[in-house]
């Protein structure tokens, strides 16, 4: 099992992110909960990314909207970043 930890700067975006999107709101917690049990479950589509945000991976809700994350495997933990569309997200 893996910890989520929320930055604060994720906490005031995903706040924003489910006044625009009300109806992800129960899609986003199940993938939370999917991404406690294991990151890597295929449905989740966990990535890497590169260019500026090398060393951030990502995760998608929908094919829409992504998840950025830092994933400590060693320490067992997921610090959360941001969520939005792919452009918010990728910017």
């Amino acid at each position: 099992m893996y910890t989520l930890i929320w930055t604060s700067s994720f906490t005031r975006t995903a706040e924003k992110f489910f006044k625009q999107h009300p109806e992800l709101r129960e899609k986003f917690a199940a993938i939370l909960g999917d991404l406690e049990r294991d990151p890597f479950q295929p449905h989740l589509r966990y990535h890497h990314l590169s260019g500026k945000l090398k060393g951030v991976q990502a995760i998608s809700i929908t094919s829409s909207y992504h998840l950025t994350l830092t994933l400590l495997i060693s320490d067992k933990e997921i610090i959360l970043l941001d969520v939005g569309s792919h452009d918010e997200v990728y910017r």
